[in-house]
Protein backbone atom coordinates (compact mmCIF):
# COMPACT_ATOMS: atom_id res chain seq x y z
CA UNK A 1 0.00 0.00 0.00
CA UNK A 2 1.38 3.41 -0.93
CA UNK A 3 1.53 6.30 1.59
CA UNK A 4 -1.12 8.12 -0.46
CA UNK A 5 -3.45 5.14 -0.15
CA UNK A 6 -2.82 4.67 3.56
CA UNK A 7 -3.54 8.30 4.44
CA UNK A 8 -7.16 8.04 3.30
CA UNK A 9 -8.01 4.67 4.83
CA UNK A 10 -11.49 4.65 6.20
CA UNK A 11 -12.43 3.52 9.65
CA UNK A 12 -13.88 0.04 9.88
CA UNK A 13 -17.47 1.31 9.93
CA UNK A 14 -17.70 1.45 6.13
CA UNK A 15 -17.84 5.25 6.01
CA UNK A 16 -16.16 7.11 3.19
CA UNK A 17 -12.42 7.67 3.72
CA UNK A 18 -11.49 10.83 5.57
CA UNK A 19 -8.30 12.62 4.59
CA UNK A 20 -5.96 13.23 7.54
CA UNK A 21 -6.26 17.02 7.20
CA UNK A 22 -10.06 16.83 7.33
CA UNK A 23 -9.93 14.52 10.36
CA UNK A 24 -7.70 16.99 12.22
CA UNK A 25 -9.99 19.91 11.33
CA UNK A 26 -13.02 17.96 12.59
CA UNK A 27 -11.15 17.03 15.75
CA UNK A 28 -10.21 20.62 16.59
CA UNK A 29 -13.68 21.94 15.73
CA UNK A 30 -15.29 19.25 17.93
CA UNK A 31 -13.13 20.43 20.82
CA UNK A 32 -14.14 24.04 20.11
CA UNK A 33 -17.79 22.98 20.11
CA UNK A 34 -17.26 21.44 23.55
CA UNK A 35 -17.93 17.93 22.21
CA UNK A 36 -15.11 16.07 23.94
CA UNK A 37 -16.68 12.67 23.22
CA UNK A 38 -16.81 13.29 19.46
CA UNK A 39 -13.23 14.58 19.49
CA UNK A 40 -11.89 11.68 21.53
CA UNK A 41 -13.67 9.19 19.27
CA UNK A 42 -11.33 10.41 16.50
CA UNK A 43 -8.29 9.28 18.49
CA UNK A 44 -6.64 5.89 18.32
CA UNK A 45 -6.94 3.64 21.37
CA UNK A 46 -3.21 4.05 22.08
CA UNK A 47 -2.94 7.74 21.10
CA UNK A 48 -0.06 9.74 22.50
CA UNK A 49 -0.94 13.35 23.43
CA UNK A 50 1.97 15.60 24.28
CA UNK A 51 2.18 19.26 25.16
CA UNK A 52 5.92 19.46 24.65
CA UNK A 53 7.77 20.01 27.95
CA UNK A 54 4.96 18.37 29.92
CA UNK A 55 4.38 14.64 30.53
CA UNK A 56 2.73 12.68 27.71
CA UNK A 57 -0.79 11.37 28.10
CA UNK A 58 -1.20 7.93 26.57
CA UNK A 59 -4.40 6.26 25.51
CA UNK A 60 -7.82 7.47 24.47
CA UNK A 61 -9.18 7.08 28.00
CA UNK A 62 -6.42 9.24 29.50
CA UNK A 63 -7.02 11.99 26.95
CA UNK A 64 -10.78 11.81 27.55
CA UNK A 65 -10.21 12.14 31.31
CA UNK A 66 -7.94 15.20 30.94
CA UNK A 67 -10.03 17.00 28.31
CA UNK A 68 -13.28 16.12 30.04
CA UNK A 69 -12.05 17.49 33.37
CA UNK A 70 -10.88 20.71 31.72
CA UNK A 71 -14.17 21.23 29.90
CA UNK A 72 -16.31 20.43 32.95
CA UNK A 73 -14.82 23.33 34.88
CA UNK A 74 -17.43 26.02 35.31
CA UNK A 75 -17.20 28.59 32.53
CA UNK A 76 -14.56 26.59 30.64
CA UNK A 77 -14.31 26.93 26.90
CA UNK A 78 -11.99 26.51 23.95
CA UNK A 79 -11.71 28.27 20.61
CA UNK A 80 -9.32 27.48 17.79
CA UNK A 81 -8.18 29.70 14.93
CA UNK A 82 -6.27 27.90 12.20
CA UNK A 83 -3.68 30.02 10.42
CA UNK A 84 -1.96 27.35 8.32
CA UNK A 85 -2.38 23.63 7.82
CA UNK A 86 0.14 21.46 5.99
CA UNK A 87 0.30 17.77 5.27
CA UNK A 88 3.02 15.29 4.46
CA UNK A 89 1.40 11.94 3.86
CA UNK A 90 -0.51 11.07 6.99
CA UNK A 91 1.10 13.80 9.12
CA UNK A 92 -0.78 17.08 9.55
CA UNK A 93 0.88 20.21 10.90
CA UNK A 94 -1.21 23.10 12.20
CA UNK A 95 -0.22 26.63 13.05
CA UNK A 96 -3.02 28.05 15.13
CA UNK A 97 -4.15 30.22 17.97
CA UNK A 98 -5.82 28.38 20.84
CA UNK A 99 -8.07 30.32 23.18
CA UNK A 100 -8.51 28.86 26.64
CA UNK A 101 -11.42 30.24 28.63
CA UNK A 102 -12.13 29.88 32.34
CA UNK A 103 -15.10 32.03 33.28
CA UNK A 104 -14.14 35.66 32.63
CA UNK A 105 -10.47 34.75 32.02
CA UNK A 106 -9.56 34.40 28.36
CA UNK A 107 -6.03 33.39 27.33
CA UNK A 108 -4.94 33.28 23.73
CA UNK A 109 -1.75 31.43 22.74
CA UNK A 110 0.05 30.52 19.55
CA UNK A 111 0.44 26.76 19.04
CA UNK A 112 2.04 24.54 16.44
CA UNK A 113 0.57 21.06 16.41
CA UNK A 114 1.55 17.77 14.82
CA UNK A 115 -1.05 15.10 14.23
CA UNK A 116 -0.18 11.65 12.88
CA UNK A 117 -3.10 9.74 11.41
CA UNK A 118 -3.28 5.99 10.90
CA UNK A 119 -6.29 3.88 10.00
CA UNK A 120 -8.59 6.89 10.08
CA UNK A 121 -7.61 7.83 13.65
CA UNK A 122 -5.25 10.33 15.22
CA UNK A 123 -2.47 8.29 16.83
CA UNK A 124 -0.16 11.17 17.81
CA UNK A 125 -1.14 14.68 18.91
CA UNK A 126 1.85 16.82 19.82
CA UNK A 127 1.54 20.55 20.53
CA UNK A 128 4.45 22.98 20.73
CA UNK A 129 4.16 26.40 22.33
CA UNK A 130 6.28 29.01 24.07
CA UNK A 131 5.87 29.17 27.85
CA UNK A 132 6.72 32.89 27.81
CA UNK A 133 3.77 33.36 25.44
CA UNK A 134 1.55 31.40 27.84
CA UNK A 135 2.59 33.56 30.82
CA UNK A 136 2.04 36.79 28.85
CA UNK A 137 -1.35 35.53 27.64
CA UNK A 138 -2.34 34.75 31.22
CA UNK A 139 -1.24 38.19 32.42
CA UNK A 140 -3.06 39.88 29.55
CA UNK A 141 -6.18 37.87 30.32
CA UNK A 142 -6.03 38.85 33.99
CA UNK A 143 -5.59 42.54 33.14
CA UNK A 144 -8.49 42.32 30.70
CA UNK A 145 -10.76 41.12 33.49
CA UNK A 146 -10.38 44.61 35.01
CA UNK A 147 -9.98 46.58 31.74
CA UNK A 148 -11.78 44.67 28.95
CA UNK A 149 -10.44 46.95 26.21
CA UNK A 150 -6.96 45.53 26.88
CA UNK A 151 -8.08 41.94 26.32
CA UNK A 152 -7.12 39.71 23.43
CA UNK A 153 -9.12 39.88 20.25
CA UNK A 154 -9.80 36.96 17.92
CA UNK A 155 -6.87 36.65 15.53
CA UNK A 156 -7.09 37.00 11.78
CA UNK A 157 -7.09 33.69 9.92
CA UNK A 158 -6.74 32.57 6.32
Amino acid sequence: MTPAQSQAIDQTDGAAPVEPVELVRRFLHSLAAGDVDAAVDMLGADVEYVNVSTPAIRGRHGVRRVLGAAMRMRGAGFEVYLHAVSTDGSTVLTERTDVLIWGPLRTQIWVCGRFDVSGGEIVLWRDYFDWANVVLALLRGLVAMAVPALGPRPPATD
